[in-house]
């Protein structure tokens, strides 16, 4: 079973910095896609960044410049630095992992919280 395995997350003042990290985990043959998504409450779940085993990025508009991605793939690692949060940013962030076993598959991590106070 292949999980992604989140670190990082907490509460932090508007315009401070915060570092998620998720680590694909488990029996694969490759991964595909990797990503992080997140939920406010009331909110439905949206992407905010996902970066591909070469490197391509994509980031949601409202992070751009704030939320770099990357992706080390000999870890199997995805990464989000999240910098100048303000309140709206506060939500549960989930990882996002495609990954390849003779198919194409995804799975989530566990989600963690990142709270932004004003």
């Amino acid at each position: 079973q292949v999980q992604g395995v989140e670190s990082g997350g907490g509460l932090v003042q508007s315009g401070g910095a915060l570092r998620l990290s998720c680590e694909g985990s488990g029996r694969f043959s490759m991964l595909h896609d990797m990503g992080w998504y997140r939920q406010a409450p009331g909110k439905e779940r949206e992407l905010v960044a996902d970066i591909t085993s070469g490197g391509g990025t994509y980031v949601r508009a409202t992070v751009k410049g704030r939320f770099p991605i990357s992706r080390d793939n000999a870890k199997n690692k995805v990464s989000l630095q999240m910098t100048s949060l303000v309140p709206a940013d506060t939500a549960v962030y989930y990882c996002n992992v495609n990954y390849w076993l003779a198919a194409l598959y995804a799975t989530w991590g566990q989600g963690t919280q990142v709270t932004v106070s004003s």
